[in-house]
């Protein structure tokens, strides 16, 4: 390691040190400061290869990327009830701090996915929407205004916090409907999808991923899209990283890795 990924790998085995001490992950001032000097630190721009680093290094990516997980679904559960206790709670969906990003990423993904749409979809499947779903919500709000988008999540609370959010809107209580079911359970159904979005944090180690990709490649129908989020250089120290060759079962289309503040990766593949 050059000198910059030596202060860069410091500071993160550092805020892993912190983070880890924790009581707990829920939303505090202290949180939010922590895993936001986190966020910076992985953003900047120093070239690494974590796959190159040493087995203890390579551990606490593993652990950081667990917690970060669970700190973001942590930080998501708290925004989306707070901002469900508003009335019309989608006109205030901006209250979430990392909204910003949202909009970027689902712009981008977007606009990826068009190039290799021959038309707009009518159902897509979101697999791992969670409590907050802020990239289904965007993208049926201003870039997929006719689709009908299926969420998928495994955990019933966060379905039925995310429902709270869009049932009182007129437009998209008739297009967002949510599955409480774990991907690995559903086969035929993916056949309806001529889309299929992957989140980030479904399955938090590199098996986990490949082995829903697997699934979903088995069951999807052929020449429909798969559009998932990676993580490259040091933004793999907060998301796991899937590579084109792990896309066994589909044709990659197309690789983006951000440079800004947006943190992941977007890969745009199409069943074989």
């Amino acid at each position: 390691m050059d000198y910059q990924q030596e202060v860069l790998v410091g500071k993160v085995c550092e805020l892993y040190d912190e983070i880890s001490s924790l009581e707990n992950l829920n939303p505090s001032k202290h949180i939010n400061t922590l895993f936001t000097q986190l966020v910076l630190t992985c953003t900047s721009p120093c070239p690494i290869d974590v796959t190159k680093l040493c087995k203890r290094v390579q551990e606490i990516r593993s652990k950081l990327i667990r917690l970060c997980g669970k700190a973001e679904g942590l930080l998501e559960s708290h925004f989306s009830t707070f901002i469900a206790s508003h009335d019309n709670p989608l006109n205030h969906i901006s209250l979430f701090p990392y909204y910003s990003n949202y909009l970027k990423l689902s712009h981008l993904e977007f606009n990826m996915l068009i190039k290799h749409c021959n038309q707009v979809p009518t159902k897509v499947a979101f697999v791992g929407s969670g409590p907050l779903p802020l990239s289904s919500i965007i993208l049926a709000s201003y870039h997929l205004r006719s689709t009908c988008f299926h969420n998928y999540d495994i955990d019933p609370l966060a379905n039925s916090k995310a429902l709270n959010l869009v049932s009182s809107d007129p437009d998209l209580s008739k297009r967002m409907f949510f599955h409480t079911a774990d991907v690995m359970d559903v086969s035929n159904g993916l056949k309806e999808y001529e889309v299929v979005f992957l989140a980030a944090l479904v399955g938090m180690e590199k098996k986990e991923k490949t082995q829903a990709i697997d699934h979903l490649a088995k069951h999807m129908a052929p020449g429909a899209i798969l559009l998932l989020r990676s993580a490259n250089g040091a933004r793999a120290f907060l998301y796991p990283v899937i590579e084109p060759c792990d896309l066994q079962g589909f044709d990659v289309l197309s690789v983006f890795h951000p440079t800004d503040e947006v943190i992941n990766s977007v890969i745009i593949a199409r069943k074989c």
